[in-house]
């Protein structure tokens, strides 16, 4: 699950990127990454750009999810009211690996 919004977007006073991730979290989804923006435009087609000129503050972020699908699309149907504005893409994906560093690589020596 992708999904784009500005960096200045808002949910109760915190960044709406920080929201959803915590709400991806306690919904015990796999993971989530935030990846800012150097430069976008989206449905209005203001340009955002990070340039020494012109600190732009409204920077493209996108909030990569991963999980199955069908815990992906019961997520975002539980934030679908608080994002007013931006866009969810959902994506397949082929999982490679996804450890948390305190397992054994598969097929590696248990650690006892």
């Amino acid at each position: 699950l992708r999904i784009f919004v500005g960096e200045s977007d808002r949910h109760a006073g915190k960044p709406l990127y920080e929201w959803i991730v915590l709400q991806a979290r306690s919904q015990g989804l796999a993971g989530a990454t935030v990846v800012r923006g150097m430069m976008g435009f989206g449905a209005h087609s203001r340009l955002h750009t990070f340039k020494v000129e012109r600190l732009s503050l409204d920077l493209p972020v996108v909030i990569e999810i991963v999980d199955a699908q069908e815990k992906l699309e019961a997520f975002l149907a539980s934030i679908d009211d608080n994002v007013t504005e931006g866009l969810a893409t959902l994506e397949r994906v082929d999982v490679r690996i996804y450890r948390s560093g305190n397992q054994p690589a598969a097929g590696g020596p248990a650690a006892g």
